[in-house]
């Protein structure tokens, strides 16, 4: 079962929330598992469902009408790398690997309108999804009008996609 939580107190990425417009965050029951954070991340992302995907193709052909960046899809990594051979700074998909430990990696993603970060944490017996949004400026902010509400969509059906139980 999937359930919206508050950010975990102890992971890394509740030090970001201080100015944040925008959080959330989901989790789900997994199995022991001696995977990274990072090994979690990327089954979540391996398994996209195709209606996200589809979504994040519209995305990309609206914003580029009015300057934003062309993500590509949140599927697409190199699923022949292993998590253990990145590192910190490299992209993983539409986003960089910003801190990353056993048990939780956070990745991002900068432009002038939004500073986003998606963490990925190893509880007990489950895993947490969460995002954190600063946005700069109008474009931003009216940006998030859409996303938000998709936001919420996305994360638990990823996570129920990801089938870690």
């Amino acid at each position: 079962m999937i359930s919206a939580i508050d950010i975990p107190p102890q992971s890394e990425i509740s030090r970001h929330l201080d100015g944040a417009h925008f959080y959330d965050c989901y989790q789900t029951a997994i199995k022991p598992t001696p995977r990274s954070a990072l090994d979690l991340y990327l089954q979540v992302v391996a398994g996209t469902p195709a209606w996200i995907n589809s979504l994040m193709a519209l995305r990309n052909r609206v914003v580029q009408l009015v300057g934003l960046k062309n993500l590509g899809g949140l599927g697409d990594i190199n699923t022949a790398k292993p998590a253990s051979d990145y590192r910190i700074g490299d992209r993983v998909g539409i986003f960089t690997i910003r801190y990353l430990s056993e048990q939780e990696v956070i990745l991002g993603d900068t432009d002038k309108h939004l500073h986003v970060e998606v963490s990925v944490c190893k509880l007990q017996d489950k895993v947490a999804v969460s995002t954190v949004v600063h946005i700069h400026n109008l474009l931003g902010r009216v940006y998030m009008l859409f996303v938000a509400p998709m936001h919420r969509r996305i994360v638990p059906a990823s996570l129920r996609n990801a089938r870690f139980i």
